[in-house]
């Protein structure tokens, strides 16, 4: 519409939206890998604050980083904010609601706090986006786990183990559903594949 000459104060905040407005900050979305990186390797290392300082000063550079949204949610969340997780996880779906890995980590920080129905959409929305998304397959696992949903979460974990077959998180929680189900023969096998 712009393009076409067509002008006005909607246009405009649709832009900042996208992050497509001329400004002192970037109009990339997402920030470069040598940028990110850095911030990756704090995160693997632990170095929660550091990560949220660091995405603090990369966000006002791009703002309309989903990617930063995420890595704020999940440095939070590994701090045990969870409420601070969910509002970064929150923003950055706002900027970029087609990402599934901020749906998965959503549906995490939703599960710590006993809310497994939002969990369980949230997990679900991942999916849609990336059919073959294992940790999301397990993670609806442990939801349907904690719900009582055995038969579903075996299900879960099947569908992730068939996406990454050394997954031995998913043997191991399997393992525990189907010594709960009786299957004792079928729960050792798994819990075999697991520590293989």
């Amino acid at each position: 519409a712009k393009g076409s000459g067509i002008v006005g104060d909607g246009f405009e905040q649709i832009e900042k939206k996208l992050g497509l407005s001329k400004s002192k900050k970037s109009n990339t979305r997402e920030p470069p890998q040598d940028q990110l990186k850095p911030l990756i390797n704090l995160y693997n290392q632990d170095k929660l604050q550091q990560v949220l300082l660091a995405a603090e000063n990369l966000l006002n550079q791009y703002p309309y980083s989903g990617v930063i949204h995420n890595m704020i949610g999940a440095a939070n969340q590994r701090l045990g904010k969870l409420d601070e997780a969910i509002e970064a996880y929150t923003s950055g779906l706002a900027i970029q609601p087609d990402f599934a890995d901020t749906h998965n980590n959503m549906g995490v920080a939703l599960k710590e706090q006993g809310r497994i129905e939002e969990a369980l959409e949230a997990y679900t929305k991942a999916l849609s986006i990336k059919p073959d998304y294992a940790d999301a397959h397990y993670n609806m696992g442990n939801a349907l786990q904690e719900q009582g949903k055995l038969n579903e979460a075996i299900k879960a974990y099947r569908k992730a183990l068939s996406i990454k077959p050394d997954y031995a998180e998913a043997y191991s929680n399997m393992g525990v559903v189907l010594n709960d189900l009786g299957k004792l023969d079928e729960a050792i096998e798994a819990y075999n594949k697991a520590l293989s």
